[in-house]
């Protein structure tokens, strides 16, 4: 419990007092964002607020992890560290992207096969070192099951268990990505996704296989559950650090840099905590967005018809005259509902188990 409190606490300082000291840098450089013409009219004045936010709670997640670490003299653990790999990883890409949107004034960023050999790089490179480092119960940081609450009983093997991963990073990244729209939406949302992923990896701790008497259905094989609760807690204090300055109205935007690292880290929570399918629960809002994007997409080509004023599903509510405070606070509802929901379906698993 210490390590948690430990890592959420220095992850939300950093954050709360680093941050200004970023956008002076920022601001300094120039480094604003670049606002698209075809985006919404109220928009336009955001032009300019220094991005590339993510920096901020990337660094700080860093450094809340491996200061804990060095407090409270325990180790970091496999499952840990390919966590935070997966986050600075994809970071780095969206890092690219921002810096030459910024600088290059180029509102696309990377050219789409560059960033998608970026995250798919990071992303198959996680898949595959998750399935490695076995500790004494034979245990990897990630399995070949599918899972839910906890594995299902058939594998699907190495190689479309890799697939698979790469589908859930690729699809959480880009949630993520397609969510940070307004001010604070994606950071708030990701604040609670993180606090419920904080309990899963406490409770898969105090439930462990490897503490049970005799094992049983309801006990959790997972490798190295505290640390997945010690890095969720320093994302969702880093994250909430953050949060004070990028509500609304934004000092600062977490970018590509920030945006894909959190969907990552997500998914990469999700991963070696057993509970993939339950993220698109607990992150239900991320996929509520993605799926207008796909929704608009579809029925424009099938059709040539378009079913919201604007996708993402954040914007058809700015045409329709919502403001942005009541969408931020009206969505993170949605979002605390989903985490609610999949807080309980983790805990019904166990119960019925």
């Amino acid at each position: 419990m210490k390590q948690i409190l430990f890592s959420g606490m220095i992850g939300l300082v950093l954050t709360l007092l680093g941050t200004p000291a970023l956008i002076k840098v920022l601001a300094r450089h120039g480094y604003g964002q670049y606002i698209r013409d075809d985006g919404p009219k109220a928009h336009h004045s955001k032009k300019g607020t220094p991005t590339m936010g993510g920096i901020a709670f990337i660094l700080a997640t860093l450094i809340a992890y491996f200061a804990t670490k060095a407090i409270t003299g325990e180790t970091p653990t496999a499952s840990g560290l390919l966590v935070l790999f997966l986050t600075a990883g994809l970071g780095l890409v969206g890092f690219l992207d921002d810096y030459i949107k910024v600088v290059k004034r180029r509102s696309l960023g990377l050219r789409a096969k560059a960033k998608l050999l970026g995250q798919s790089f990071v992303a198959l490179a996680f898949a595959v070192l998750a399935m490695q480092f076995s500790d004494s119960r034979g245990l990897t940081p990630a399995s070949d099951h599918l899972s839910f609450v906890q594995d299902f009983k058939w594998a699907i093997g190495p190689v479309l268990f890799v697939i698979w991963a790469y589908f859930l990073i690729a699809a959480m990244s880009n949630g993520v990505n397609l969510t940070d729209g307004l001010d604070g939406l994606a950071t708030g949302a990701s604040v609670m996704v993180f606090g419920a992923y904080t309990f899963i990896g406490l409770w898969e701790h105090g439930q462990n296989c490897a503490y049970a008497i005799k094992a049983t259905a309801s006990c959790y094989d997972v490798r190295d559950p505290l640390d997945l609760a010690v890095v969720a807690a320093a994302l969702m204090g880093s994250c909430f650090g953050f949060l004070w300055w990028n509500t609304s109205p934004a000092k600062i935007f977490m970018g590509d840099t920030g945006s894909l690292a959190l969907g990552g880290a997500l998914a990469g929570l999700a991963i070696v905590s057993r509970t993939e399918l339950l993220l698109a629960v607990l992150g239900g809002l991320f996929v509520i967005i993605t799926l207008s994007v796909i929704i608009q997409v579809g029925s424009f080509r099938m059709t040539g018809k378009r079913v919201f004023k604007m996708a993402p599903l954040q914007h058809h509510f700015e045409l329709k005259g919502w403001s942005e405070v009541l969408i931020v606070v009206r969505f993170w509802i949605i979002q605390g509902l989903c985490v609610a929901v999949g807080l309980g379906l983790f805990y019904a698993g166990w119960v019925t188990g």
